[in-house]
């Protein structure tokens, strides 16, 4: 019913629709994890002078603006690929070509940073278990997954998504109840201190924070692989941001009032990554603190990488048929109706990157602000997308969905990539520059970025035929 919306830019429907409104929330939100708060939340806290939920409420703000964004653009163009195809389409191919690579250093690097993150836990947890065997168990069965089709991604992450939500439950009675009770501290003062506000402070732990939040815009990825077409994704993308907003800021709230050591905390930073543990061990004891921490390890470990590997095999997918990667990564399997290739090269760089940063000390931090950095920039190219596309070449009359809201969603995360880390904002603009290299060298070998159908056409006008096996 929807494959019109391929042919009309000269592609064929390869990938198979089979994901339904639900589908697409409950991937959503395990890409986004339910319970991510609980790993960074030291880090947040110490960062945003305690006001860890305000944090977060600032970046469910700001993303409820890119959402909207996101919506636009995926209604124009509804096709794997995310910001590289509205960009190249809605800009011109050299602005999306450039857009893809910003956001693969996100999609890249997200699937080996929570594989790293989920083996540390994990070994913390059982140590006799070497860091290296986790992500190698890890990487394997998410891999083997995926690389059975489509559906049965989706029917594994709702199963572990049912158990995630059963932890935060259960974090959320038992810490509401010792709050009750008087082993918390009852204050607002996690969303706002008038003492120690200031929109720099807030700035800068929002851009940690929103590595919780992303995974939303990554249903835009399975825009070919939705029942429902390009719309079904936009309703997709806003309720799952919404509705992790609401569960990530009320579990850092009630662990904000049951930190054990709130001046350790915010002098001293969260180096073990126990904080939001320690808070669970004051309102229910140890128990709790071992379910949430092995929860968060398993989560982080198994569904969100195995969505992040689907999202990071799109985009790949995405761009390789535009002959802007190697062409084998567009190689679809006929019998699952899955780009098997980019599949598997995602778990083996994710495996490689995982154990090449588990030997630094400093890994986890480093993949975290370059992730973020690169999902921003690509989010801030997003909004122009939208006023270029829809304002200045489609001349549209309506100002607030095309110039008001995807200009506040620009101003809002501008301000937060000024005030991130600056070795992310090096490392980040020097892989930007690679990038205009490699355009550059694109160019000069004749292999100027051109996409198919640029100007919609029928069924049969500029169709580009991808390989399959």
């Amino acid at each position: 019913m929807y494959d019109h919306e391929l042919s009309r830019y000269g592609y064929q429907q390869q990938l198979s629709r089979q994901l339904r409104f639900r589908d697409l929330l409950a991937y959503g939100l395990v890409y986004m994890v339910p319970i991510a708060p609980m790993a960074i939340f030291g880090s947040v806290y110490a960062t945003s002078g305690g006001m860890v939920a305000l944090a977060y409420a600032i970046g469910v703000a700001a993303l409820v603006f890119t959402a909207f964004s996101y919506a636009q653009m995926v209604r124009a163009f509804p096709m794997s690929g995310s910001v590289y195809n509205y960009a190249g389409r809605g800009i011109s191919p050299p602005v999306g070509f450039l857009a893809g690579w910003v956001i693969l250093l996100d999609y890249v690097l997200v699937p080996g940073l929570l594989y790293l993150v989920a083996s540390v836990a994990m070994h913390a947890t059982v140590p006799a278990v070497p860091v290296w065997v986790w992500l190698l168990g890890f990487v394997a069965v998410n891999t083997l997954v995926n690389s059975v089709g489509i559906r049965m991604t989706a029917m594994v992450t709702r199963v572990m998504l049912v158990g995630e939500l059963v932890v935060l439950a259960v974090f959320l009675a038992v810490a509401g109840w010792a709050l009750a009770s008087g082993k918390g501290r009852f204050s607002w003062g996690a969303f706002y201190d008038a003492d120690t506000f200031g929109w720099s402070v807030a700035a800068g732990a929002v851009s940690i924070a929103v590595l919780s939040f992303l995974g939303f815009d990554g249903i835009s990825m399975l825009a070919e692989e939705a029942k429902g077409g390009s719309r079904q994704v936009g309703r997709a993308m806003a309720a799952v941001l919404v509705v992790a907003g609401v569960l990530f800021i009320a579990q850092t709230w009630l662990a904000a009032t049951l930190v054990p050591d709130p001046a350790g905390l915010l002098a001293d930073g969260d180096p073990s990554g126990t904080a939001f543990y320690d808070a669970a061990g004051v309102a229910g004891g140890s128990w709790l603190a071992t379910v949430c921490a092995v929860a968060t390890a398993i989560a982080w470990g198994l569904p969100n990488s195995m969505v992040a590997q689907v999202a990071t095999s799109r985009l790949l997918y995405a761009m390789a048929r535009d002959r802007q990667l190697p062409t084998f990564l567009a190689r679809v399997s006929i019998r699952r109706s899955v780009p098997v290739n980019a599949t598997l090269l995602t778990g083996v760089v994710s495996l490689a990157l995982g154990l090449y940063m588990a030997t630094r000390a400093d890994g986890i931090t480093v993949l975290s602000s370059l992730i973020n950095f690169g999902a921003m920039v690509a989010f801030l190219v997003l909004h122009v997308t939208v006023v270029v596309h829809h304002l200045i070449r489609g001349r549209s009359g309506n100002w607030w969905a095309h110039l008001v809201m995807p200009a506040v969603g620009f101003a809002i995360l501008a301000y937060v990539v000024v005030h991130a880390n600056i070795a992310a904002q090096r490392v980040g603009l020097a892989w930007l520059g690679l990038g205009v290299l490699v355009l550059a060298g694109l160019y000069a070998t004749g292999r100027r970025p051109t996409l198919s159908g640029l100007a919609p056409a029928g069924p049969q006008a500029g169709r580009r035929a991808v390989e399959r096996v």
